[in-house]
């Protein structure tokens, strides 16, 4: 078998690689490591996404667990940052999100939380992986008055909604429009609930879920029908999250998208301005954009570089005691009020910068220059995305690249870490150029090792 955990959780197609059988698995070897050690019975919630797979996965996940005489919160579609919330809200040994977050809706993932809200170290993730491999017969099993069962938990939105509010408790959106692209995703209910609360004029897309179109032509990898929908209607801001609702990219209101990197140059300015940047330090990852790392110097502020990953950044901002940190792609920690990256505190923040500095975000998006910045995903074999790194031929040109752009740019290759693919990345002046050089080695490793 191969290794199951990915950089976030068990992801695989939904009844192909990730069975019922492998999510009951997960639920009793999950819910015997996360709270061996409890004098308790296991009290956990569950969360899902909008997807088809949704029911097949939970029952088989919710089984395993009671059969290790959990009592489970079926929260039912819920953000994956509201699961990180409300297990510290209510007080609860574990939360598990049925996700694949941005994925097509083939595809399925599980994803754990600790008592904290924090996703789970690898030392964890291996303890369960091996059990499952290994020794799941000798787990115990509770029967008769110990056995698990569900507890309905009709509270999880609600209560998810009105601690995003106290985030931004003096917060005042009457008199702005704001369009906010759902994704078909887990979002589709607290977004435009939040924003309605806090007194916008909001105008929801890709809000229908049917269990297929979650992020199909939507959401933050799809962000052209927001844009124009942003134009249209002539929002001040228009807000795309994910599939599970983590992350976060944005329309200004003159039309240009903002990753990552932008919101959080944005954010760290506004903090350092008003003395809030916890240690003067944000926490982004290699892949950040170089322009990024320029707004930085000029503005005196410390960065911490980490691998790819929110887990990773997370870390990183514990060890430096870093309060914001955050990936190109949308994915932003403000520690202060979440454990793991949630598009709607994004969203929040960013709104409260623009109204407390009486800014449109057109002009907050002048804090950072974008260097030119190419991305090809080759597509490859799941099993030979990390061969890149000893293949010759490979090697041989990314070596040549790397000295091409020593001086006025930068390279970066990296294998995904939840999907069959190595992303190249460059940057430099000439668009034109990086995007062909982009192109021919990403097609040669495709050639190589799909």
């Amino acid at each position: 078998m191969a290794k199951l955990f990915g950089t976030d959780g068990v992801r695989g197609e939904a009844n192909v690689e990730l069975t019922p059988e492998l999510a009951y698995a997960l639920g009793r070897a999950g819910a015997y490591v996360l709270t061996k050690t409890n004098h308790h019975a296991p009290q956990i919630i569950v969360g899902t996404d909008t997807r088809i797979s949704k029911d097949m996965l939970q029952s088989a996940l919710i089984s395993g667990m009671c059969s290790m005489g959990a009592r489970v919160y079926p929260a039912d579609v819920l953000p994956t940052p509201g699961i990180a919330y409300l297990v510290r809200k209510y007080k609860l040994d574990a939360g598990v999100v049925i996700s694949a977050s941005h994925n097509a809706f083939q595809d399925n993932g599980i994803k754990f939380f600790n008592r904290e809200g924090y996703k789970l170290p690898d030392i964890i993730e291996d303890e369960i992986e091996y059990l499952i491999k290994n020794n799941l017969d000798a787990l115990p099993r509770a029967s008769g008055y110990d056995a698990g069962y569900i507890s309905a938990c009709d509270t999880a939105l609600s209560d998810y909604v009105e601690f995003l509010k106290s985030t931004v408790p003096d917060l005042n959106l009457r008199g702005m429009k704001i369009s906010v692209d759902c994704a078909n995703g887990a979002a589709y209910k607290a977004g435009p609930a939040l924003f309605s609360d806090l007194g916008a004029d909001v105008l929801p897309i890709h809000n229908n879920p049917n269990g297929f179109n979650i992020n199909d032509k939507c959401g933050s990898t799809h962000i052209e029908s927001l844009k124009e929908h942003t134009l249209v209607t002539k929002s001040d801001a228009g807000f795309a999250l994910d599939g599970d609702g983590d992350r976060l990219m944005c329309v200004d209101d003159n039309g240009n998208i903002l990753d990552g990197d932008q919101i959080m140059a944005i954010c760290g300015w506004y903090k350092k301005r008003r003395g809030e940047l916890v240690n003067n330090t944000i926490v982004a990852t290699v892949m950040s954009n170089l322009g990024f790392f320029l707004m930085a110097k000029e503005k005196g502020i410390n960065i911490e570089k980490t691998n790819v990953g929110d887990r990773y950044v997370l870390e990183r901002m514990l060890l430096t005691n870093a309060a914001l940190g955050g990936e190109q792609s949308g994915h932003v920690i403000f520690l202060e009020h979440n454990t793991t990256g949630d598009g709607l505190i994004t969203a929040l923040q960013i709104l409260k910068a623009m109204r407390e500095t009486d800014a449109s975000l057109s002009e907050l998006n002048t804090i950072m220059e974008i260097m030119p910045q190419i991305t090809y995903n080759a597509i490859v074999d799941n099993g030979k995305k990390r061969e890149y790194l000893s293949h010759p031929v490979i090697k041989a040109e990314i070596d040549a690249l790397e000295e091409k752009y020593k001086d006025d740019g930068r390279v970066l290759i990296r294998a995904s870490g939840t999907e069959a693919k190595i992303r190249v990345m460059i940057e430099g002046r000439d668009r034109d150029m990086i995007r062909e050089d982009a192109e021919r080695v990403g097609k040669l490793i495709e050639m190589i090792l799909s």
